[in-house]
């Protein structure tokens, strides 16, 4: 913590009033603040959101890991996965790897490490990080570009997916919906609340209101044990549709911790909004916001849904594990422990792919597809 009085202490303090300003916007007049505004604000709020403020979030010295981070195995099954998908796209543009929510380049990094070690990549292949985050881009950028001088395409950043139009490739999102804002939903025992957070005088406490906002289809589940919190990302689900606006051809890859929604309301009938500082938990999510990672499970049914609607093709939906040993994991663990120069690295090696393999169990890879083309690359799809 920064000694009060000083140069960082004046700048938090700073930040924080010019956070509680955005959310005192964001208020209703009662000062009442649904909570995926709420989360917005703490996680993305121009200049003063968790993601965007300086300092990167992952790693030892951060406050939580991806899988990435656990080993670049990781990476590379997913470089297995890319490479395939790419193998069978149809004639036409040059192809683009779409990674959404980079964060700070370490999955890109060895996504096209291994791509580069393998060759053969289609001609003119981009692999273009899609960051909401300022800081975490040019991060992100300097990392990819430091470590692949060699690499035999383009990388670069861009604002959104669908910046540059349509297009056929890969698009990946490891462990992204689960950060975007949630709506918190509780049921009284006659109908929905908006769960939310008041903004007074004396700083955030937690509130709720009617749920006047409609629900998109699905439906919310009605006769549910009174109290039941259901949490739904409306942002998460236009990202889906983002998608299927603008993959002509090829796969989507999300990966993601969560569960279908009937498990939701079973085994988490408070729901699964989490707070994490310093890879450890935090008890109150509305403590300090901005400076606290916020998250919440992955409501898999209603993303499978939305994926539907919105014209995609599901390939696959499972755990995580099952996915990367399709991916030829078992093959490049084997490489590596043979490769490795001690016997220390061998272990590290082996205990890095224990975790990722077992300790990601509620981890799970949705695989998306687009419909084929009645008549090549670009054209309307078949209904």
């Amino acid at each position: 913590m920064s000694a009060p009085g000083s140069p960082e202490a004046d700048e938090e303090s700073g930040r924080r009033a010019a956070l509680f300003e955005l959310l005192r916007r964001a208020a209703d007049p009662d000062g009442f603040v649904p909570f995926d505004r709420f989360m917005d604000v703490a996680l993305y709020g121009e200049g003063v959101g968790y993601y965007v403020h300086r300092g990167s979030p992952f790693g030892r010295r951060g406050d939580f890991y991806t899988a990435a981070h656990v080993s670049p195995l990781f990476g590379e099954a997913v470089a297995e996965k890319v490479r395939s998908v790419l193998a069978t796209l149809p004639p036409g543009p040059p192809p683009r790897v779409v990674e959404v929510g980079p964060g700070d380049g370490t999955l890109a990094e060895t996504v096209i490490q291994g791509l580069s070690t393998a060759g053969g990549t289609p001609p003119g292949l981009e692999y273009v990080m899609v960051e909401r985050s300022p800081s975490l881009a040019r991060e992100a950028l300097e990392r990819v570009r430091s470590a692949n001088t060699g690499s035999e395409f383009g990388v670069r950043h861009s604002k959104s997916l669908g910046t540059d139009g349509p297009f056929q490739g890969v698009v990946i999102a490891n462990e992204l919906l689960d950060a975007q804002p949630v709506r918190r939903l509780r049921w009284d025992g006659a109908a929905w609340q908006e769960l939310g957070v008041r903004v007074g005088r004396d700083g955030l406490t937690p509130a709720n209101a009617p749920c006047d906002r409609g629900v998109p289809s699905p439906d919310l589940p009605l006769g549910v044990p009174e109290g039941t919190v259901l949490e739904i990302s409306p942002m998460a689900e236009a990202m889906v549709r983002e998608v299927a606006d603008h993959l002509d051809a090829g796969l989507a890859l999300f990966m993601d911790f969560g569960m279908e929604q009937s498990e939701l309301v079973a085994a988490h009938p408070a729901g699964t909004l989490a707070a994490v500082r310093k890879h450890r938990p935090v008890e109150d999510p509305l403590d300090a916001p901005g400076s606290t990672d916020l998250s919440a499970f992955v409501n898999f049914d209603r993303i499978r849904a939305v994926a539907r609607s919105s014209g995609l093709r599901e390939v696959a939906f499972r755990r995580q594990a099952e996915a990367l040993g399709e991916w030829g994991f078992p093959k490049l663990l084997e490489r590596a422990v043979s490769s490795a120069p001690s016997e220390e690295v061998r272990v590290r090696t082996h205990l890095a792919a224990k975790n990722l393999m077992f300790g990601f169990e509620r981890f799970c890879v949705l695989e998306l597809a687009p419909p084929p083309r009645s008549a090549g690359f670009g054209t309307a799809r078949v209904t």
